[in-house]
């Protein structure tokens, strides 16, 4: 079968040689092409343009100067390039052993299958490059949690949160996908119900460089799980109620230290105004910030329009309080739980509102991978 095979990288000129070489091994007398989609800031595709120089199968590249929506918009934009509707998706570090592209291809080819998921928990797997047994525990924590919200889709699939796996683009729509960070799998295998087979794999230690993984990693796979099983507006709420507890816990701090609680409440609203924009910028809706204007108009938009929350929202904490004999604390935390709906319906049709364009969506021209191949 023809191949495409994607290959999201952020800093990984040390891989590329290695990677590249063993594809090639590995594909002798198969038809393929490698398509790198690079958010570099290092010299991956200088590396990438001079191996294509060498090789006699096609090598192409996508540099994504502003990228989107992290590696699971890398993987969306090259499986749109892609040549063949077969596409394979594995990391450039090489703990995805090109050795085993054969074997996810053998599997597509039976028919039965739209995603063949390369997994590191079925008989024959291996977890063995995970750095540790922390890692080793967290990723099998995920896995249990993301099958736990998503039984039905998910049941056929041990490892949904694989970085390496083999899927038919005409089986998925594409446009329904919203890939945020790592786990673009369990981005197609939640929005849609797909036919899943499996083959076992090693997952093997980086070969150089450092691995991506960081807890702002980890923050945006559980706001993108948040997503897929609750929506937006849930996604919102985990925000804002971090957000709510943060106001809290400062506004009692402060009166603690003898701080009135008017003046503890204006404190604690301008500090989590701020932490929660940034939040809501790369967390929830990451997805519309490149239709919704600049970074700084959105800020303006989101600081005025809480500040002005604020100004109404203290005085209701006021009364609460001295009229009504509320506990100070209790009165701002029923406020807060009015402005979150008022805040999420400003936030989704205001602050991230697309902006207009001169251009309709359909008469966008589709990006075009570079071709540094000889061949």
């Amino acid at each position: 079968m023809n191949l495409s095979i994607i290959v999201p990288t952020f800093n990984e000129a040390a891989n590329v040689d290695e990677l590249v070489e063993r594809i090639g091994a590995a594909m002798q007398g198969r038809a393929f092409e490698i398509i790198f989609v690079d958010d570099s800031t290092d010299d991956t595709p200088a590396r990438v343009r001079e191996i294509a120089n060498r090789v006699d199968f096609p090598v192409r590249l996508i540099h994504r100067d502003e990228p989107v929506a992290g590696l699971g918009g890398a993987v969306l934009e090259g499986i749109r390039a892609a040549a063949s509707p077969w596409c394979l998706v594995m990391d450039g570090d090489l703990q995805h052993p090109p050795e085993d592209i054969p074997r996810l291809a053998d599997r597509a080819a039976e028919g039965d299958a739209d995603v063949v998921v390369a997994s590191r928990y079925v008989a024959g797997g291996d977890t063995g490059g995970l750095a540790d047994k922390t890692r080793t525990a967290v990723s099998r924590l995920s896995t249990l949690l993301t099958k736990a919200m998503f039984p039905v889709k998910l049941g056929r699939c041990s490892d949904p949160m694989t970085g390496f796996f083999l899927v038919n683009r005409d089986a998925v729509t594409l446009d329904n996908l919203r890939p945020r960070g790592f786990k673009i799998l369990l981005e197609i295998l939640a929005r849609q119900q797909l036919r899943v087979a499996e083959v076992p794999f090693r997952f093997a230690s980086r070969h150089a460089g450092s691995s991506k993984a960081s807890l702002t990693q980890g923050m945006r796979f559980l706001t993108q799980l948040t997503m897929l099983r609750f929506g937006r507006m849930s996604a919102f709420a985990l925000v804002g109620g971090f957000g709510a507890v943060a106001n809290l816990a400062i506004m009692s701090g402060l009166m603690a230290l003898g701080v009135p609680y008017l003046t503890a409440a204006i404190i604690a609203s301008e500090v989590t105004i701020v932490t929660n924009f940034l939040l809501l910028e790369y967390l929830v809706f990451a997805d519309m910030r490149g239709q919704s204007g600049g970074f700084w108009t959105r800020f303006v938009k989101s600081f005025t329009f809480n500040n002005v929350e604020a100004i109404i929202r203290i005085p209701v904490i006021w009364v609460l309080v001295e009229r009504s004999h509320v506990p100070s604390v209790l009165a701002a935390a029923l406020t807060l739980i009015v402005a979150f709906f008022v805040r999420f319906v400003f936030h989704a049709l205001v602050v991230y509102a697309p902006r207009r364009r001169i251009e309709a969506a359909g008469n966008r021209t589709p990006r075009v991978p570079e071709d540094v191949t000889r061949a």
